[in-house]
């Protein structure tokens, strides 16, 4: 079988991208931190939006839900959470901010 060499090329430079994208998703699992007074504490799957207000406070910044069902993202100064109508979710711990320089 004959392939044009672009397309043998093309083939390689796809191939080494998702492997490198499969290394860095793995690599941002294994650092985030435990979800626990050792870690960071952040709000759980299925607690409601009141419930995680009342516990870590007024959130930086609410999103407009999006789609159906509705989901919605609250931004906190570490993590963002988000909410599929009233409940929790996924939590993600946010990336910290680079210098400046």
């Amino acid at each position: 079988m004959y392939l044009p060499k672009s397309l043998l090329v093309c083939f390689t430079l796809l191939s080494s991208y998702f492997a490198v994208a499969d290394t860095l998703l793995i690599d941002v699992i294994e650092t985030e931190p435990a979800n626990s007074t050792s870690g960071l504490l952040r709000p759980y799957h299925g607690q409601t939006m009141l419930v995680v207000e009342k516990k870590y406070g007024v959130p930086d910044n609410k999103s407009m839900a999006i789609g159906n069902p509705p989901i919605t993202r609250w931004t906190y100064p570490e993590f963002s959470v988000y909410f599929e109508k009233n409940h929790v979710i996924h939590t993600v711990v946010n990336k910290p901010k680079k210098a400046s320089n």
